[in-house]
């Protein structure tokens, strides 16, 4: 065999090799697949697991060879971290849980958001791998703001209604019990009226539709797919959902319009909300909600969040009980009676305790302590870090992955249980996307 061939074999057998496949092709599409069946969150959470499972068994089973060919070191460090930073405090808060028997299953079950986080990296570990799972992500986006749209205009969601006719004809019962459906007061596009979560999903998700169409049809794009998108926001979401959508605008448009026409976008934002909150009853209640927050005294200013300041009470009690260790992950339910400021009063959102603390801050310390917010911020410490140090490239394709992690976990709003299955889910996949999207392995 000549040099020149020896030479040409000992380039291509290392990719030839299956322990040192150059990133798992398939892992893009089981992203997707999972995001696109969050209406029906048992499948996507039995999707979640088994790719959790069969990334864990070809990583046992090469006994993780070739593992710089599926994520460089760096990302391989950061995304594990990003994993402990929430799962540690999870563990740690089981000992002094209410139930320590259900709150250490959980951990353990839990644990399958490890592998799973890696798999979600090595999607993106790769050119090929981001432009899959990113313009997948905008695509599902975009089909899902036009189903909402269409839905906004006959008041029916093609989407969903497909989706419960389909679960009608397999198990003889809709997606959603008639109880839930009575009384809903705004969109739920494919996600249905028994799980109000679109404005959320569709505001952090939000950056992946912008940037791509930023990138394809330049500033005519990004405006009207702001446009789209904010008019379905304005009308599904929660006033927090707002507030997301909002910080996704500003960062992701200043750069490509500058200020003024940025300014003037805001403006139209504004505009288009009057126009709603006269149109829509439900927009009018929630804008005059909010102008009560104006208001000096302590009952305008829970009327307007909700109730919410009721429930931060109990959660700063909480914290004040549990210093440490918290009162366990999706403990707070358990523990609001005992720590209930107003217990011998109607809750603004009805009878029984609130099940979580809306607000990430006062989630973490409450259910994970003084040790579990100090391990949130390590990872937020970190995952910055990498970010600073990042040269412009690397930045560049991983901006949209940062920027929706960033406004899903930004401290002043308020939010979904970071500890529950769906949002916790949703978070991880986020930190997973931009660690391996930030950190990618030279190609």
């Amino acid at each position: 065999m000549t040099n020149s061939s020896t030479e040409t074999l000992n380039r291509v057998s290392p990719a030839a090799a299956p322990d040192a496949t150059p990133g798992w092709r398939w892992a893009p599409a089981w992203i997707l697949a999972f995001v696109a069946l969050w209406p029906a969150p048992g499948y996507a959470e039995a999707v979640l697991a088994l790719g959790a499972l069969v990334a864990l068994f070809r990583l046992v089973s090469s006994r993780f060879r070739g593992g710089a060919q599926l994520l460089s070191n760096q990302a391989w460090a950061l995304t594990s971290v990003l994993f402990f930073a929430y799962w540690l405090p999870e563990l740690v808060s089981a000992f002094d849980s209410v139930d320590v028997k259900r709150a250490l299953k959980e951990a353990a079950v839990d644990l399958r958001y490890l592998p799973f986080l890696w798999l979600v990296a090595s999607a993106v570990a790769s050119k090929r791998g981001r432009r899959i799972t990113f313009g997948g992500l905008a695509i599902i986006m975009g089909i899902w703001t036009v189903d909402a749209l269409v839905q906004a205009a006959s008041g029916t969601s093609p989407l969903f209604a497909g989706i419960d006719a389909i679960k009608q004809m397999i198990s003889g019962r809709g997606m959603c019990r008639p109880e839930k459906v009575a009384g809903v007061d705004r969109l739920s596009g494919i996600l249905g009226p028994c799980n109000l979560k679109l404005g959320l999903v569709l505001a952090s998700l939000s950056p992946f539709a912008l940037y791509a169409a930023g990138r394809r049809f330049h500033a005519t794009g990004w405006v009207i797919a702001a446009a789209a998108i904010g008019m379905v926001v304005l009308m599904a979401g929660s006033r927090a959902s707002w507030i997301t959508y909002g910080l996704v605008l500003l960062f992701s448009g200043w750069r490509l319009l500058g200020w003024k026409k940025l300014a003037a976008v805001f403006g139209f934002g504004a505009l288009a909300l009057l126009v709603l909150g006269l149109a829509s009853p439900q927009v009018g209640e929630r804008l005059q909600r909010t102008a009560q927050v104006m208001t000096v005294d302590g009952e305008g200013v829970d009327t307007a969040l909700s109730g919410r300041a009721r429930i931060w009470g109990a959660a700063l009690c909480m914290a004040r009980e549990h210093p440490f260790n918290g009162v366990g992950a999706r403990g707070f339910r358990e523990a609001f009676p005992d720590c209930d400021p107003l217990p011998d009063e109607l809750a603004a959102w009805g009878e029984g305790p609130a099940f979580h603390a809306h607000q990430i801050v006062l989630e973490v310390l409450s259910e994970t302590g003084g040790f579990g917010l100090l391990l949130w911020l390590a990872g937020a410490a970190l995952a910055w870090r990498a970010w600073r140090f990042a040269d412009v490239e690397a930045r560049e394709r991983a901006r949209p992955a940062m920027l929706a992690l960033a406004v899903t976990v930004f401290p002043f709003n308020t939010h979904l249980a970071f500890y529950s299955t769906f949002w916790g889910g949703l978070t991880l996949l986020l930190a997973a996307l931009y660690a391996g999207s930030l950190l990618a392995r030279e190609e």
